[in-house]
C-alpha cells in the first residue's frame, strides 16, 4: 500500500528521542514512499549482508587491536547511513542506549541533543565522521560506497558524496547550500527523486558525467566556428579571443551576471540582420569592461574588468556563424565542466589539434589521483583535527576559543598557494580549487554552528574581497591562490578563464549569486606565460666526425622487423640533435 506523503511527514515530524526504536520503522516507511526495496533480513554470513540494518564491521587500530561496530543501515555500492534522533529539549522517552556523548543510561532522555542547538550541530558532525569510519572499515573488496547519509529521524537528512571510489574526500552533496534538507522537503519531487536514485543508481548522480556531455557538445560547436573563421583568413589567436569573449558572455547570463537570457535574446534578434552583430556586441563588451548601461541589452550591466573585455573586437557573422553561436548559447553553462573544458577549448581553437577534439583528454578521476593526495588529503587531515578540537571546546562551553580555532584554519586555507609549473589549460588547478572550496564550505558551516550568522558575516562572499586579506585576516578561497606557468600563450588565457568560470560556478551553486562584488573578474596575473626551462644564446646542429648532423630516435615511433618481429626505430622518426650555446635556467616568477 502506498504511503501517504502528508501523513508520513506529519507523524514522523512529531517523533523524538527514541532513536533505536524509531529508526527501522522510519526507514521502512521511507522505502515505501520512495518505491524502493526495503532492507533485507540480516543473515549469518556478514559479507552477504549487502543491504541490511546493523551491518557488522571491524575496526583495526594502530596498536594491533581491533573492535567491532555496526552500521545503522548499509547498502553495498550505494551508501552508509548513520542515524541519530534529536529532541525538543524536554524529557521525552526512556533511554535504552548510551547516547552520543557517552552519558549513562537513565530514566528519560531528550534525544541526541536539542534540535537547533550547537550541541545538535556537533552531534550531526560526529555522526558524519562515524559514518566515514564505518565506510573505511568495510572490506576492501566491497569498495567505497559513493554516499554517506546522516539522518536525524523524522527531522533532517545530510548527504555526503565521493564519486572517485577512493573514500578520501566525502564532501557535501550537491553543495554546501543543499546537502542538508528537512523532512518536510520530501514534498518536493526533486528531493524524493534524489533519495530514490541514491538507493538505486547512485553513480548516475555524479555531476561531472552530465557536465562532460555538455562540454563536449559546446567544444564541437566552437570548433566549427573557429574553422569557419580561419578559412576566411582570420588569425587563429584573433578567433580564439573573440570566441572566449562570446562563451564567457553566455556563461555570464546563465549565472545571472548579466540579465538572464539577455545575450541569447540579442543573438536571436539579430537573425536576418547579421550586419548589426559587430556594433551591438562590441558595445555590450565595452559596457561589461567598465560597467554601466548597455544600449544593446537596454539594461545595466556589472563591471567585469579582469582583462577579458579590454579588447572588445567582434568578428562579423553570417547566417551560418550566427546559427552556431545561438546553438552554443543554448547550452546550460552552469553545467559546463571546467576540469575538461580547457583541454577541449584549446583543441577547438587550434587547427593542429582540432582533429583530436573527440580524443583522449585527462579525465577528472586521473586529475584527482594527483590533486587529492598532494593537496587535499593533508588539508582534510588538518581540518578534521580542527573540527575535533573545536567541538571539544564547544562542549565545554568555550565557544570563543572554538570559533578561533576554526577561523585560524580558514585563514590558513585562504593563504595556501598551489603551483602547477606546466599548467596547460588549468584543469589540475581548477580541480584543486573546487576541492578547496568544498572544504571551505564545511569550515563556514562549523563557524555558523558555533557562533551563528554573526561569526561568518566578515567572510560572506558579498563582503569578502577576493585575493585580499582584510583587517581580521578574512578572505575566501579564490583564483589568486592557484598559480600556473605555461609556454603556450593561448593556453595561458584559457587557464585563467577556466579558473574564473569554475570559481563563479561554485559561488552561484552555493550562494545563488556568482559574484556580488565588482569588478566580477580580477586581474591577479596568477597564470604567467613562461619561457622554456632553459634559455640560450644560440642553437646549432650537432655534427659527427664526418660533419654529418647527429640524430636520435624519438623513442616512440617504431615499426616491426620483417624477420625478427622485433620493434625497430622508424627512420622517418629520427630527430636532429642540437647544441645550445650558453644555456642557463630561466628565471621564473616568484
Amino acid at each position: 500500500m502506498a504511503v501517504d506523503l502528508g501523513k508520513f511527514i506529519e507523524e514522523w515530524s512529531r517523533s523524538a528521542a527514541h532513536e533505536r526504536a524509531n529508526f527501522q520503522p522510519f526507514i521502512g516507511e521511507l522505502c515505501e514512499l520512495l518505491d524502493v526495496a526495503k532492507p533485507d533480513k540480516a543473515g549469518p554470513v556478514n559479507n552477504q549482508n549487502s543491504y541490511a540494518f546493523e551491518r557488522a564491521v571491524t575496526f583495526n587500530h594502530a596498536n594491533n587491536t581491533s573492535s567491532s561496530g555496526f552500521i545503522d543501515l548499509y547498502k553495498r555500492g550505494c551508501f552508509v547511513m548513520e542515524a541519530k534522533q534529536g529532541g525538543h529539549g524536554k524529557s521525552e522517552a526512556s533511554l535504552d542506549q548510551v547516547n552520543l556523548f557517552g552519558e549513562a543510561a537513565g530514566p528519560a532522555k531528550t534525544g541526541t541533543a536539542k534540535r537547533g542547538t550547537k550541541a545538535w550541530d556537533d552531534a550531526l558532525l560526529k555522526a558524519r565522521h562515524q559514518a566515514e569510519s564505518y565506510a573505511k572499515a568495510l572490506p576492501v573488496e566491497e569498495g567505497w560506497p559513493p554516499f554517506l547519509i546522516v539522518v536525524d529521524v523524522g527531522h533532517v537528512f545530510e548527504l555526503y558524496a565521493d564519486f572517485s571510489g577512493t573514500g578520501k574526500h566525502y564532501s557535501q552533496y550537491p553543495d554546501a547550500n543543499r546537502f542538508r534538507f528537512k523532512l518536510v522537503d520530501l514534498q518536493k519531487p526533486e528531493i524524493r527523486e534524489r533519495l530514490k536514485t541514491i538507493w538505486t543508481e547512485p553513480l548516475s548522480l555524479d555531476p561531472t558525467k552530465e557536465s562532460a556531455r555538455v562540454t563536449r557538445k559546446v567544444a564541437a560547436t566552437l570548433a566549427d566556428l573557429a574553422k569557419s573563421y580561419e578559412t576566411e583568413g582570420h588569425a587563429p589567436v584573433t578567433v580564439a579571443q573573440f570566441l572566449m569573449r562570446c562563451l564567457f558572455t553566455m556563461f555570464a547570463e546563465d549565472v545571472n551576471l548579466i540579465p538572464k537570457d539577455s545575450f541569447k535574446t540579442l543573438l536571436a534578434d539579430l537573425r536576418g540582420q547579421p550586419q548589426a552583430f559587430v556594433p551591438m556586441v562590441e558595445e555590450l563588451w565595452r559596457s561589461m569592461d567598465r560597467g554601466g548601461f548597455s544600449t544593446s541589452l537596454r539594461q545595466q550591466v556589472k563591471h567585469f574588468n579582469g582583462g577579458l573585455f579590454h579588447e572588445t573586437r567582434a568578428l562579423p557573422v553570417d547566417g551560418f556563424k550566427l546559427g552556431l553561436l545561438i546553438e552554443a548559447s543554448k547550452a546550460d553553462w552552469r553545467e559546463v565542466e571546467p576540469a575538461i573544458f580547457g583541454t577541449l577549448l584549446e583543441r577547438a581553437l587550434d587547427p593542429a589539434d582540432r582533429s583530436k577534439l573527440g580524443a583522449h583528454y585527462t579525465p577528472r578521476p586521473y586529475v584527482e589521483r594527483l590533486v587529492i593526495p598532494t593537496v587535499i588529503e593533508p588539508l582534510r587531515a588538518d581540518w578534521q583535527n580542527v573540527q575535533t578540537a573545536a567541538i571539544a571546546l564547544s562542549e565545554r562551553g568555550k565557544q570563543d576559543e572554538a570559533l578561533e580555532e576554526v577561523k585560524k584554519f580558514h585563514i590558513t586555507l585562504c593563504n595556501t598557494r598551489v603551483l602547477d609549473p606546466a599548467c596547460g589549460t588549468g584543469n589540475f588547478l581548477y580541480v584543486t580549487l573546487e576541492h578547496m572550496k568544498r572544504i571551505e564550505g564545511e569550515v563556514i558551516d562549523l563557524m555558523r554552528a558555533i557562533g551563528g550568522e554573526e561569526a561568518i558575516k566578515a567572510i560572506l562572499y558579498e563582503r569578502a574581497t577576493p585575493g585580499k586579506l582584510g583587517a581580521e585576516g578574512v578572505s575566501t578561497v579564490d583564483p589568486h591562490q592557484f598559480l600556473g606557468l605555461e609556454i603556450n600563450p593561448r593556453a595561458v588565457v584559457i587557464a585563467e578563464l577556466v579558473l574564473w568560470i569554475g570559481y563563479l560556478q561554485w559561488n552561484f551553486r552555493t550562494f545563488g549569486s556568482a559574484a556580488p562584488t565588482e569588478p566580477v573578474l580580477k586581474d591577479f596575473k596568477n597564470i604567467r606565460q613562461a619561457d622554456a626551462l632553459l634559455t640560450y644564446s644560440a642553437k646549432e646542429l650537432a655534427l659527427d666526425d664526418q660533419g654529418k648532423p647527429l640524430s636520435r630516435w624519438d623513442g616512440v615511433t617504431k615499426k616491426r622487423h620483417p624477420v625478427t618481429g622485433e620493434d625497430v626505430p622508424d627512420e622517418t622518426a629520427r630527430k636532429e640533435v642540437y647544441l645550445y650555446r650558453n644555456p642557463k635556467q630561466t628565471a621564473w616568477p616568484e
